[in-house]
């Protein structure tokens, strides 16, 4: 019997990994490009650009969906107002949060309130992921974006591999050369899975100040863009040190959605923009 057990064991893992991947691809096969907002290092504001990514297409007209992958640290929800709010299972599986048509999924939603944290190794975060993207009923989207955290660990690696088909990879950097150090490290991540790279924002251009208008490189600027070139990559843009995008995501109101009449606004906008032309969203 003991010997029975053991040999059945790895079959039925290896059964239910097979109707799960079945079940991604399932689900995935309905959302027409899928991007991995990526970052080698944290404090570079990747979340702020995700977000305002997945609401900068949903003003452009298209469906998008938004998915924290950040198990330790989430902080889409509160950057999108849902903090608090759980998700629920319907017909067709877990329904997504939606916020001002953009569906979201976070694991801040799946947390009792509070400063609770997550004390996971890598299977079980693996195993997250996998019901983040086949359980969740995320319908007919035009563009998924994911929100990784910082680095190229378990959460990256894991939804990569789960989406072969992805679209690319949008890296975030701020000026210093370490961030770029580490934005480099990012690049290869991706192209060392194939997944092609979109281009490199360079977050934290520079601060303009609101009174007087004049300029100030606190953390420097145009190292993104040296990268880009460096590296054979598009440019995609260069966002200001904000302090009205600051407090946008604080409250929970995304940035692009309320300042559209800002210059960093109407920046973010041209960079929607400009990564869809490269996927060629339609």
């Amino acid at each position: 019997m003991a010997e029975t057990c053991a040999t059945s064991q790895p079959k039925d893992a290896q059964k239910k990994a097979v109707e799960t991947q079945f079940a991604i691809r399932k689900s995935m096969n309905r959302v027409k490009h899928k991007l991995i907002v990526l970052s080698g290092k944290g404090g570079v504001g990747k979340s702020t650009i995700a977000v305002n990514l997945a609401y900068g297409f949903a003003h452009l007209g298209y469906s998008a969906g938004l998915l924290d992958i950040d198990i330790h640290g989430p902080s889409v929800g509160k950057m999108t107002g849902i903090e608090g709010q759980q998700i629920l299972g319907g017909p067709n599986g877990i329904e997504p949060i939606v916020k001002h048509g953009v569906k979201i999924i976070t694991m801040a939603s799946l947390l009792p309130p509070g400063d609770t944290p997550v004390v996971w190794r890598g299977p079980m975060k693996a195993n997250a992921i996998d019901q983040f993207l086949s359980d969740v009923d995320w319908g007919d989207l035009d563009i998924l974006i994911i929100d990784s955290p910082p680095g190229t660990g378990d959460e990256p690696l894991s939804t990569v591999q789960r989406i072969p088909e992805m679209d690319g990879a949008v890296i975030v950097t701020t000026p210093q050369d370490v961030a770029l150090s580490d934005a480099r490290r990012t690049v290869n991540f991706a192209r060392l899975l194939k997944i092609p790279v979109i281009g490199i924002i360079e977050n934290m251009s520079g601060f303009i100040c609101p009174k007087c208008g004049e300029r100030t490189d606190i953390f420097k600027s145009g190292g993104g863009e040296d990268a880009a070139a460096e590296m054979k990559l598009k440019f995609l843009g260069k966002l200001p040190i904000e302090p009205e995008l600051m407090q946008s995501s604080d409250s929970g109101n995304p940035y692009v959605l309320g300042h559209k009449e800002n210059v960093t606004a109407k920046e973010m906008l041209n960079i929607v923009e400009r990564v869809g032309l490269i996927i060629g969203i339609e």
